[in-house]
């Protein structure tokens, strides 16, 4: 696995900031993000899609993980090509 931002404990819009600032760090690659806060969760799931990064996110308690995973190729062209 990848790096781990905790972003437990700070406010929005910080842990969108933090993740984009990691996800324009990276060309392809992992890392894990953790929030206790729905309405981050919520928007990095969605900052995620936009970019073309897949999430995974388990939830414990209050907190929720979320794992970002971006690969080299672009999904959209795979989907297309298979005529999804």
């Amino acid at each position: 696995m990848g790096d781990m931002i905790d972003a437990r404990g700070l406010s929005c819009p910080q842990p969108v900031f933090e993740t984009r600032k990691k996800m324009l760090s990276l060309s392809h690659g992992n890392f894990t993000v953790l929030v206790d806060s729905p309405t981050a969760r919520d928007n990095i799931i969605r900052l995620a899609a936009g970019q073309g990064w897949r999430t995974v996110v388990e939830t414990s308690h209050d907190e929720y993980t979320i794992s970002l995973e971006k690969t080299c190729g672009d999904a959209s062209q795979i989907f297309s090509a298979e005529g999804l």
